[in-house]
């Protein structure tokens, strides 16, 4: 059976290059591949939560779709994309619970609440983990 790699994303320039080496992970491996993104829903006096939550899916779905376009699609690997609501360390252990995950690959600037909950995360890892340098 394949592995399954994990990449958390947030569309800045360091998760992409993150995303760029956790396909050439999974291609090296014949892994398949979830990309995640979390998100935070914070109260709008002005808009519904509802009405925040399909915006902002929406805005990662297309955010996503130019990524799936220029490296993705040709690369010959199988892979998904999930959007989750909470934080990101929170929803990573959530997802290795469920699922099982072979490597899970994240930039190093990725944004956490804390830096004790991006601890907490590589403390109860269960898996390897490969933390991505920003940009070259």
């Amino acid at each position: 059976m394949a592995r399954t790699i994990l990449c958390t994303i947030d569309f800045t320039p360091s998760s992409t290059y993150a995303l760029k080496c956790a396909i050439a992970l999974a291609k090296d491996l014949g892994a398949h591949l979830i990309i995640l993104y979390t998100y935070r829903l914070t109260r709008d006096h002005k808009e519904e939560v509802f009405e925040r939550k399909r915006k902002t899916e929406e805005l990662a779905v297309s955010n996503f779709s130019a990524m799936e376009n220029e490296f993705l699609k040709a690369a010959g690997i199988t892979y998904e994309f999930k959007t989750e609501i909470g934080f990101v360390a929170d929803r990573v252990e959530a997802l290795i619970k469920k699922t099982p995950i072979g490597f899970l690959v994240m930039d190093k600037n990725m944004t956490f609440e804390s830096k004790e909950s991006f601890e907490e995360l590589l403390e109860n890892m269960v898996i390897p983990t490969v933390i991505v340098p920003a940009t070259p």
